[in-house]
């Protein structure tokens, strides 16, 4: 019986396994770097062990202090969680040896899915359909796609499209796959640029009973990773015979390597319903909420149960409803889905009804890494939480989850929350229309658009001048009774800048005995205005905006949209001012390659450095086509945010 867990894991899945921990009884341990010293999982635990560094290659992807902070923390068991070391065979191994339970499959099943490429081979064997590696490449196999043998997640993926381009991305892929899993080997394979993304979860204890719990579809995807993921599969659903298909080689996949435990037979599925073996991922997906929510089942309570050795009902729960998942992520998609780092100020979604856990017909899941106050650092995936509706329907379970997010309050770091939304409420999306190519078809950059227009961000930045007055007045010494902003005799207007995403707003309003004056709004009457909130009556509708600002930054939030400003200094220090045409560094992280040198001649687009931060690598290009000015850098700088890259000048500027 297990009696005390470890997780070597952090954050959103170690909260999540910690939660059905304690609903069983079972004492908790947690592991954290030094920069996760102060994170929620570590607070939750019943007790936590330090892992000295803050890269994961110093802490999480260390097995032998893993096992030395279970025994010292008197744990006898260990779950993996997903990623770091989840499907590393000899931690399992050496997790056995230390007479530790592994709540995870036999170490000789991870092995034999460990590797992609031997993998498929077996997958082939065991009759499921797969697709055949490439091995030496000509013009007629392109598209091809480069993947990481050890690894997922879309590390180490890239896709090549010219055969120019194959060494630089197969370099490129192995580097992060070493940086990711430890492991740079990867392989070819033909890149199909449509297609469904589809997994079955299996289960399976050690007596032989192997469930097909149910499908999932990770159709919507970027940098082949998933973002939106739902159970049942609409392309499933449609299509006769194709569940009964899926989940006889899921079983057959899991049968031919002696499976125990929870899994996830991953397949590309075209639109006629054909499917072929991907990977299987031999530990609990990040997605599984959405099949806990249609079944009813605790997937870890399943994983705890049969690593104590009990076995499994004949079958498994039939599955209702539809569930829908979105992974909430500090990064910017119209900048290339740059991940962003920072603090996060404040952190609220309305109407969940449930955390890390699912119960009844309908709901709103959150499994959360973070919380109010939370730092985004750079060490680790940017992921801030999973957001989980579920109804009788697909259609209910996307209105519930589109307005969720847009109604949430995440203030400090920008995230994909607009985008998720614009997804969700899609017509496409609606219809069921989702494969990997859905953001190249619909166009990222309508999709990324922010869900407040120029309109609301202009009038946000009027009720963020007026909440600020009312601050200014709320902690002035005298006349503190006076209105913000009024005067008996009006002159001179109050004036506010801020800029947002759609531009900068020049805020000029007058407070007099008439009410509010504003340049630019007609028809806008002032109802009430406190240092967090301001109600405003436009065109006869009154509308509440709620204000946070933080420093200089302000977030205004109302049904209208969520807007992010910054306030304008009106005497801004020279000091940091930068000369024109520098690249400055989008977020702290190491820089990995250089393909430049100062007074090179570069064009538009051509990559000049490569940053790692994050555990992805991020391309730094030429904004234009000129000389490289200035190179300050060089492979293995540690650099931090805003610091100058490069200075590329146009034959112009340079004269």
């Amino acid at each position: 019986m297990i009696t005390s867990l470890l997780v070597a894991n952090r954050g959103e899945i170690a909260r999540r396994v910690f939660r059905t921990a304690r609903d069983l009884g079972i004492a908790t341990v947690a592991v954290h770097s030094d920069a996760d010293a102060d994170s929620p999982h570590v607070r939750e635990a019943d007790a936590a062990v330090r892992l000295p560094g803050s890269s994961p290659a110093e802490t999480y992807l260390r097995p032998d202090l893993l096992i030395r902070a279970a025994l010292d923390a008197g744990a006898d068991a260990v779950h993996p969680g997903y990623g770091f070391l989840s499907e590393n065979a000899e931690f399992a191994r050496a997790v056995l040896a230390a007479g530790l339970t592994w709540v995870g499959p036999p170490v000789e099943a991870i092995e034999r899915m460990g590797s992609k490429i031997e993998s498929k081979l077996l997958m082939a064997e065991a009759g499921v359909p797969t697709l055949t590696d490439v091995a030496e490449p000509t013009e007629a196999d392109l598209p091809l796609l480069v993947k990481a043998s050890a690894g997922g997640g879309g590390r180490g993926m890239r896709v090549v499209r010219r055969l120019a381009d194959l060494d630089g991305e197969l370099a490129a892929a192995r580097s992060e796959a070493a940086s990711a899993f430890g492991d740079p080997t990867v392989f070819v394979e033909p890149y199909l640029e449509t297609g469904h993304h589809i997994e079955v979860q299996v289960m399976a204890d050690r007596h032989g009973t192997v469930w097909a719990v149910g499908e999932r579809e990770c159709s919507i995807q970027r940098r082949h990773q998933k973002v939106v993921e739902e159970a049942p599969s609409p392309l499933v659903e449609r299509t006769p015979g194709m569940r009964e298909r899926l989940f006889d080689a899921a079983r057959k996949a899991a049968g031919a390597i002696g499976y125990e435990g929870a899994g996830t037979v991953e397949f590309l599925a075209d639109d006629a319903g054909r499917f072929y073996f991907l990977e299987m991922n031999t530990r609990l997906q990040v997605e599984h909420p959405v099949t806990e929510c249609v079944t009813g089942l605790d997937l870890v309570a399943l994983q705890l149960s049969v690593a104590e050795g009990a076995p499994l009902a004949a079958d498994p729960p039939e599955s209702a409803g539809h569930a829908i998942e979105v992974r909430l992520y500090a990064e910017d998609p119209a900048l290339d889905w740059r991940p962003q780092s920072g603090t996060l100020h404040h952190f609220a979604v309305p109407g969940v009804t449930a955390h890390f856990t699912a119960a009844g017909e309908r709901g709103l899941r959150l499994d959360s890494g973070v919380e109010s106050g939370s730092v985004v650092g750079v060490h680790y995936d940017p992921m801030l939480a999973k957001v989980i509706a579920w109804a009788p329907d697909r259609t209910a379970a996307a209105r519930a989850l589109a307005g969720a997010l847009a109604g949430s309050r995440v203030h400090g770091v920008h995230t994909n929350r607009d985008l998720l939304v614009r997804v969700l409420r899609h017509p496409a999306f609606l219809a069921g229309e989702t494969d990997t190519a859905f953001f190249d078809r619909h166009g990222l950059g309508a999709l990324s658009e922010p869900l407040a227009d120029k309109d609301t961000e202009a009038l946000s930045a009027l009720a963020a001048a007026l909440a600020d007055a009312e601050a200014n007045r709320a902690a002035a010494r005298v006349l503190g009774r006076v209105p913000g902003g009024w005067r008996n005799v009006v002159s001179q207007p109050q004036v506010k800048v801020y800029t947002g995403v759609t531009g900068e707003h020049e805020v000029r309003y007058r407070v007099g005995r008439a009410g509010l004056a504003a340049d630019g709004f007609t028809g806008v009457r002032l109802v009430s205005a406190t240092a967090r909130a301001v109600e405003l009556e436009v065109a006869g509708v009154r509308r509440r905006f709620e204000v946070t600002a933080v420093g200089g930054s302000v977030w205004v939030d109302s049904a209208l949209g969520p807007v992010a400003l910054t306030a304008v200094d009106r005497f801004p220090d020279p000091a940091d001012q930068v000369a024109a045409g520098s690249l400055l560094a989008p977020m702290p992280g190491t820089v990995v390659r250089v393909a430049v040198s100062a007074g090179d001649s570069v064009t538009a687009g051509q990559p000049l450095l490569w940053l790692e931060a994050m555990k992805m690598e991020h391309r730094i290009d030429a904004p234009t086509d000129g000389v490289v000015a200035e190179l300050p850098v060089s492979a293995g700088d540690q650099v931090d945010v805003g610091r100058v890259l490069a200075v590329v000048r146009t034959a112009e500027e340079g004269s």
